[in-house]
């Protein structure tokens, strides 16, 4: 189901655009602002583009760029200028939005975030990425978890950035929320190409949920970002796929959250985001409820440790030009 890519819209549907987003050059304020600018053009057109769409998708980076810059000049805060465009922006073309920024983090590096805001204006979902990809990219790690909002017509969404959805535990936490559309920005490029198209449908296939995935498109003189706005089904089917590469094209398709709804309530074989917890229900009742993972048993007693831990050679930036870390996750620096 995908509406003609929205164009025949279902009572129950929500019409997604994921925007394949010129990566741009962001080294100063007047750059910024000006990157800001193009972003509410896009809303604009978005909205021009498809007059049934319900949200619009920014890739990660659509500000700032694959610099990873962190000079304070250009990182934004939540009640800086940029996002109160991204605001307006939402508010004058009646759309929801979802967007990409660097937030300032005082007290270390920034903080790689994302917002849905609504049609009024409104903030609905705010997210610091998890998992930033190490050991290429400077950001502090999420500190919020990953939250699950209200959607347009009645849906529930979820939003994960880049490298985050290469760990299946986010994608399933997500939909542990009760996620039934997930979203995934990235600023990835082309040698991750396959790893995004298989990993974007294993996280749908696997949680019952639909997906809606976006990266940065065209170069920036020195990376080549892939675009590959895909749209997957909650059976793993891919149902809008921008496989041509340019730059600005906005991809569309109409997604059923209560289709969603309707298999996670009925579905039996591979209903696996409720078979996790209800193993072998049929020879036990209401099947078993332990957890049988040493990783996750671990991980939660803060005593998470490879096989192989001791082997891996790299566990910081030095390599990348970024200075050993002196301070543990939740710390903060200490101003001279």
């Amino acid at each position: 189901m995908n509406g003609l890519g929205g164009l025949n819209k279902s009572e129950n549907g929500v019409v997604i655009g994921l925007v394949q987003l010129q990566l741009p050059v962001v080294e100063t304020k007047a750059q910024l602002t000006a990157q800001t600018a193009r972003v509410v053009e896009l809303v604009a057109k978005a909205r021009r583009n498809l007059g049934t769409m319900d949200l619009v998708v920014f890739p990660e980076y659509m500000l700032h760029g694959l610099s990873m810059d962190t000079n304070p000049e250009i990182m934004c805060t939540l009640d800086g200028p940029e996002v109160a465009a991204l605001k307006q922006a939402c508010i004058d073309n009646a759309i929801w939005g979802c967007f990409s920024i660097m937030e300032l983090n005082p007290g270390g590096y920034p903080y790689n975030s994302g917002l849905i805001i609504d049609d009024q204006g409104d903030i609905r979902l705010y997210y610091r990425k998890m998992h930033p990809w190490v050991p290429v990219e400077p950001w502090e790690p999420g500190d919020q978890g990953i939250p699950v909002c209200d959607g347009p017509n009645g849906s529930k969404i979820g939003l994960i950035i880049c490298h985050d959805g290469m760990f299946p535990e986010m994608a399933r936490e997500a939909a542990y929320k009760g996620a039934e559309i997930m979203i995934r920005t990235a600023g990835y490029t082309a040698p991750v190409r396959e790893s995004w198209r298989f990993t974007n449908q294993s996280n749908a296939f696997c949680n019952l949920m639909v997906t809606a995935n976006v990266c940065m498109c065209g170069s920036d003189g020195t990376f080549d970002s892939m675009g590959e706005g895909m749209i997957v089904d909650f059976d793993g089917t891919v149902i809008a796929h921008g496989t041509t590469g340019r730059a600005d094209e906005i991809i569309t398709a109409e997604v059923r959250p209560d289709l969603v709804r309707e298999a996670r309530a009925g579905w039996g074989v591979e209903n696996n985001i409720y078979q996790l917890g209800h193993r072998g229900y049929v020879a036990v009742q209401g099947g078993a409820g332990d957890c049988p993972y040493t990783y996750m048993t671990d991980l939660a007693a803060g005593r998470y440790r490879l096989p192989w831990e001791d082997t891996v050679r790299v566990t910081d930036g030095t390599g990348f030009g970024f200075p050993a870390p002196t301070r543990r996750f939740g710390e903060k620096e200490t101003v001279q």
